[in-house]
């Protein structure tokens, strides 16, 4: 090898050296096609990291902004629903007193031998009841958006308030008088508010309100609370109050109770078959839990009774089974009827009675149909 080789040698090496050490300038020519396209790759990454870091930052933001919104609202929803159920149980409280007022008025129309005297006091202590349920009714605090309905209930209330206010004034002013037609005419009249008030509880304020709490979107809020004050309609009509008055003044004047008076029974039925009972005949009763007997009894006189008692019994061995109901008002001719059930444990297979009776009422001579006695089977087949 002669020095021109060497210079030669040491200046490829160099050369080469040189190309090594030196980057790729991304070079076109055909050897050495993937070194030049590492940079590129490991550049594009360095931008694209902090890019797919930024989107989930921005997409972690948005999820606490939904999550904190769903939050929000339920927080929100809760509060409505709470709102609204404080507001139903104070509203429903004094609701559900006005009933008691409504049947213990009921109970003081339908008392044998009420008086004059009596009668005007104890209406008066249901008036003044009547008037502290509309004052405690308006001291309710109601969401904003039930406060039309609230104010219906308060109505509804007065109205309770006005019908046995006009009871009181009526039954004062024609106490010396001798008309009973036209003072049940009055009465009735003066009740209708006391029918009204129900229709204005149910659908101004019951219905109202449930309304109003699905237009708000109160989720889980309970329904509104109703209130029925008059439960026998039967009661307030002309000639109920016809004879209600007649009975308070026949009872004022110390008379006995005058004209026919009776009751009887008029049928006794097994529930749900609707067979008929029969004191000659033996029957045979599939018991089921939906056993049951319906009485009819029938005004077989010529006025008004009030609180008829039913007396149903099944002899056991043991202890006999009896139960209990009461007719409020019936009116002359008229048939109405009581149901019995819930009997606990009877005896099968063996012959036994199904006993009824009508405790008789003031002035009634004929009791021979105010009681039966039915032969009976109870089966469970």
């Amino acid at each position: 090898m002669s020095a021109h080789d060497d210079d030669v040698l040491d200046f490829d090496f160099v050369e080469d050296a040189t190309r090594e050490v030196q980057p790729p300038s991304g070079g076109r020519g055909g050897g050495g096609g993937g070194g030049p396209r590492r940079p590129h790759l490991r550049r594009d990454n360095q931008n694209v990291t902090p890019l797919l870091r930024l989107v989930a930052l921005i997409a972690f933001a948005i999820l606490v902004v939904v999550l904190l919104v769903v939050w929000v609202d339920g927080c929100q929803n809760d509060q409505q629903r709470d709102a609204y159920n404080a507001f139903y149980e104070d509203i429903g409280a004094v609701g559900a007193n006005s009933v008691r007022i409504g049947k213990n008025l009921a109970a003081l129309l339908t008392t044998p031998g009420l008086k004059q005297a009596d009668l005007e006091q104890k209406l008066g202590g249901l008036v003044q009841q009547q008037q502290l349920g509309v004052k405690q009714a308006q001291e309710v605090d109601s969401p904003g958006p039930l406060t039309p309905a609230h104010e219906h209930a308060v109505e509804a209330l007065q109205l309770r308030v006005n019908g046995m206010q006009g009871l009181l004034d009526t039954f004062k002013e024609t106490a010396s008088s001798n008309d009973a037609t036209a003072a049940g005419q009055q009465l009735a009249a003066r009740a209708k508010r006391l029918e009204a008030s129900d229709v204005v509880w149910a659908d101004l304020f019951q219905a109202q309100a449930d309304n109003t709490a699905a237009a708000e979107g109160v989720d889980g809020a309970n329904a509104a609370p109703g209130s029925v004050f008059v439960a026998n309609t039967d009661l307030y009509t002309a000639q109920s109050m016809t004879a209600i008055w007649q009975r308070v003044h026949g009872a004022s004047t110390g008379g006995t109770p005058t004209g026919l008076h009776g009751s009887g029974l008029a049928y006794t039925k097994v529930l749900p078959s609707g067979q008929q009972l029969s004191p000659s005949t033996e029957t045979t009763i599939q018991v089921s839990t939906q056993l049951g007997f319906e009485v009819g009894v029938t005004n077989t006189g010529e006025n008004q009774e009030v609180q008829l008692e039913v007396t149903l019994t099944i002899p056991r061995q043991t202890t006999p089974i009896v139960k209990k109901a009461t007719i409020e008002l019936i009116d002359p001719g008229e048939t109405k009827s009581v149901v019995f059930k819930n009997f606990g444990e009877l005896e099968f297979g063996e012959n036994t009675t199904v006993q009824v009776g009508v405790k008789p009422v003031p002035g009634e001579s004929n009791t021979s149909n105010n009681s039966a006695e039915y032969p009976v089977i109870f089966s469970l087949g």
